[in-house]
C-alpha cells in the first residue's frame, strides 16, 4: 500500500537519522525552523527595541491565527502563551466561585502539572476540587464524569486526551452536559490537537488550551489558548499581565482588561518560541487532519495487534474512536528497555504506570512501527536491558 503522507518526511531532518516515534512528547523539527529563528535573531540585531513595533508585539495573536483553523476557531480567537499550565491557571482565576457554585471537576488521568496548579490555586479562590477516578488507569467513565458535574460545579478543567493512555473524552457530550448544569468547560488539548480532529465551535467549549510542542511539531514555549467570544465577554482573569491590558502602553496602574482573546494573554511574550511555532502547524494543515487521523488509527491498531501477539499488556483504548495517537506497552523491565531502545536510535519515551509509549505520526513508516516492537522482543530476549538497570530515563 502506498502511503502518500510519507512525501512529507523530507520536511523533518531527524527522520533521516533515527526512528522517531515520540511525537506525543516532542514533535520532529521542521527543516525550516532554523531559518525562522535566524529571522528572529536578524530582527533583534537589526532593529533592537524597535522590533516590537515591527511585529513582535502582535505575535501572540498572529501566531494564534495560524493555530485557529486547526481547532475550528475564527481569527483572533486564539492567543499564544508560554505554558498550558499557566493558561489553565489563568482561566481558573477568572471564574467567580460562590458558596452555591464552588467546585472544579477534574479527572485522575489529567496531566499532573495542571492538577498541581488547579489544586493549589482553587482554595485561594474559595473553590474545592473534585477528582473523578479511573477504574482501569486507562479510561474515564463518561457517565461518572457527567455525574460529578452538578449545579455546584463552576468549572470543568479536564484533559481532552489522557497523556498516559491516549483515552479520548467525548468533548461534545461533556460540554453539552456541563453547560446544562451551568458550568464552564476548559479542555487541555495538548494531546489531541494535531493528531485528532478538534472543533471548538461544534463542541461549544468555553476554553481550550494546547501547545505546538507535540503533534504540531512547533517546539517548546509555544502554547495557545482559545476563548469563545462569549467567555471573553463574561470573564476576565485575575492572573494577568500588561499585554492583556486594553491600553498596555499607557502604563495605567489599574487593570482594564483588553477585549477578546487579548485579555487572556500575560506579560511580555516569548518571542523566539513564537518564530519557531508556526512551521509545524503549517505542515499539519497541509497534510490535513482527516488524513492524519486515518493513518494514526491504522498504525496504532497495528501496534496493539503486535503487542497482543506477544502478550505485552497494552495501556491504551481498544476502540479506535476512543484512542488518540499513542500506544503504551507495559513490558518487563520497561524503563530499562526504553533506555536500550534509545541507545539503538529508536526514540520513544517511558511513563511509570503506563510503560513504553510509542507515538507514530503522519511521517512515520509502517516499517518503523514494526521495528520498535521487534527491537523490544530482541532486547528482552538477549537481556540487553541489563546495562541500563537503575538508570534514569533520558527522554521526558
Amino acid at each position: 500500500m502506498t502511503d502518500s503522507l510519507l512525501r512529507f518526511r523530507p520536511e523533518f531532518p531527524i527522520l533521516e537519522r533515527c526512528t522517531y516515534l515520540v511525537s506525543n512528547s516532542l514533535g520532529a523539527m521542521p527543516r525550516t525552523v532554523p531559518d525562522r529563528l535566524a529571522e528572529y535573531a536578524d530582527a533583534w540585531r537589526t532593529h533592537g527595541v524597535r522590533a516590537w513595533a515591527k511585529g513582535w508585539w502582535e505575535m501572540p495573536i498572529t501566531v494564534g491565527d495560524v493555530i485557529a483553523p486547526l481547532i475550528g476557531a475564527a481569527p483572533h480567537e486564539v492567543g499564544m502563551v508560554p505554558t498550558v499550565t499557566l493558561a489553565q491557571a489563568t482561566i481558573l482565576s477568572a471564574i467567580p466561585f460562590t458558596k452555591e457554585r464552588d467546585t472544579v471537576v477534574m479527572t485522575a488521568l489529567d496531566f499532573p502539572s495542571v492538577r498541581y496548579a488547579v489544586e493549589q490555586l482553587a482554595p485561594k479562590f474559595g473553590a474545592r476540587v473534585v477528582v473523578v477516578p479511573s477504574a482501569d488507569g486507562i479510561s474515564i467513565d463518561q457517565a461518572e464524569l457527567h455525574e460529578a458535574i452538578t449545579p455546584r460545579t463552576a468549572l470543568v478543567s479536564v484533559s481532552h486526551v489522557m497523556f498516559k493512555s491516549a483515552f479520548i473524552l467525548d468533548a461534545d457530550a461533556l460540554v453539552q452536559h456541563a453547560h446544562a448544569q451551568g458550568a464552564v468547560v476548559s479542555l487541555d488539548a495538548y494531546h489531541s490537537v494535531g493528531v485528532i480532529p478538534v472543533d471548538v465551535k461544534r463542541s461549544g467549549v468555553d476554553f481550550l488550551a494546547g501547545g505546538v510542542l507535540k503533534w504540531l511539531c512547533g517546539g517548546p514555549g509555544g502554547c495557545f489558548v482559545y476563548a469563545s467570544p462569549g467567555a471573553s465577554e463574561r470573564f476576565a482573569p485575575a492572573l494577568t499581565g500588561w499585554q492583556a491590558h486594553a491600553r498596555p502602553f499607557a502604563f495605567d496602574p489599574h487593570m482594564e482588561p483588553a477585549a477578546g482573546i487579548a485579555r487572556w494573554l500575560g506579560g511580555t511574550p516569548t518571542v523566539p518560541a513564537l518564530y519557531a511555532a508556526t512551521e509545524g502547524p503549517r505542515i499539519v494543515a497541509e497534510v490535513g487532519m482527516a488524513a492524519i487521523r486515518a493513518k494514526s488509527e491504522r498504525q496504532t491498531a497495528s501496534l496493539i495487534a503486535l503487542a497482543d501477539a506477544r502478550g505485552y499488556r497494552v495501556v491504551a483504548p481498544r476502540e479506535a474512536a476512543r484512542r488518540g495517537g499513542t500506544v503504551a506497552f507495559d513490558v518487563p523491565h520497561g524503563a530499562e528497555v526504553a533506555q536500550a531502545l534509545l541507545a539503538r536510535d529508536i526514540v520513544i519515551d517511558y511513563r511509570p504506570g503506563a510503560g513504553i509509549r510509542v507515538a507514530p505520526h503522519f511521517y512515520s513508516t509502517d516499517a518503523e512501527v514494526e521495528r520498535v516492537v521487534a527491537e523490544i522482543d530482541a532486547i528482552l530476549a538477549t537481556e540487553a536491558w541489563r546495562p541500563f538497570a537503575g538508570s534514569r530515563p533520558t527522554v521526558t
